[in-house]
């Protein structure tokens, strides 16, 4: 594993780098290597994260399909809307 060592960070980078470490529920160091590989294009296996990764997992079939059902709708294209 190799050190790496960034002097004279500008402020705003180190906000949003405290905001995105924040959203995504990791730590600072975990983050800029993330951050790292996606603008690297090495080793990211995903697309931008939406936020939701935490509830990956979280709901049991019976909410999936409750959700899914609800959302349904949303697929369904109104006729009217395109005449």
């Amino acid at each position: 594993m190799a050190y790496l060592t960034v002097r004279n960070l500008p402020a705003d980078v180190a906000k949003a780098l405290r905001n995105e470490k924040r959203r995504r529920g990791k730590s600072l160091n975990q983050t800029v290597i993330d951050l790292l590989r996606q603008a690297l294009g090495i080793g990211w296996s995903g697309p931008d994260s939406n936020g939701l990764e935490k509830m990956a997992g979280t709901w049991s079939r019976e909410e999936f399909n409750r959700f899914e059902c609800a959302t349904a709708v949303f697929e369904k294209i109104d006729e009217e809307q395109w005449r």
